[in-house]
């Protein structure tokens, strides 16, 4: 097993429009806004830019990603990741019942010196991180989509 490659995979339900979460989660540089772990999105151009990531434990994740897939008609986005972590991330939106059905896949490999270092007795708390991210970027997510249905 290589202690330093992580899959991830999470499953959210919104009671939202799948063009709504769609529209919201191509937004990349707005995210700093709703998720609180997502701390800056620089842009350095039309489909990358710079993410800086910092949970409840204290490091800071620093990662340049590209679009490589945005299709709207498949509710697919998709970005290839470089830097303190290496591969890919991918949202896929669907509509489901009375709302819309999202599903977030990553793999990676962690290429941050000190994370690779602890990367056996660490194991548990990067991934127990990652889960309270992605809590948290659920509600964020929630939050933001209930402001623009108010707008």
């Amino acid at each position: 097993m290589d202690w330093n490659r992580y899959r991830f995979r999470a499953r959210w339900e919104v009671a939202a429009a799948p063009g709504a979460v769609y529209e919201v989660l191509a937004r990349a540089e707005e995210y700093p806004r709703w998720w609180p772990q997502v701390r800056a999105v620089t842009p350095l151009g039309a489909d990358t830019g710079v993410v800086r990531l910092r949970s409840a434990l204290p490091y800071e994740l620093t990662v340049t990603v590209r679009a490589v897939r945005q299709d709207p008609a498949a509710g697919v986005l998709e970005v290839a990741m470089r830097g303190d972590l290496v591969g890919w991330a991918r949202w896929t939106v669907a509509g489901g019942g009375a709302g819309t059905r999202l599903s977030y896949d990553q793999e990676v490999e962690v290429r941050k010196p000190l994370m690779r270092r602890l990367a056996v007795p660490g194991r548990p708390l990067f991934r127990a991180n990652h889960a309270l991210m992605m809590r948290a970027g659920r509600r964020g997510l929630v939050a933001r989509l209930e402001e623009r249905r108010q707008d």
